[in-house]
């Protein structure tokens, strides 16, 4: 996989380092990172989910009214 160099202020590395757990400032950053991105994942599964609730809900018949 390519790798990508970026500049991250130290302060902002170090929160990341302390809140996560990890020493390693790159490991930190690339955990937080992978996080979002599996949390992104998750949202889009669950309104998918929902989408496809509603969908089956439309399309089923309607019991006559009245």
């Amino acid at each position: 996989m390519a790798k990508v160099d970026v500049g991250l202020d130290a302060q902002l590395v170090v929160e990341v380092m302390v809140l996560a757990g990890i020493g390693n400032p790159q490991d930190a950053v690339e955990a937080v990172v992978r996080d979002y991105i599996a949390r992104g994942h998750r949202t889009e599964a669950r309104a998918a989910e929902q989408d496809d609730a509603r969908r089956e809900a439309d399309a089923r018949p309607q019991d006559p009214q009245g």
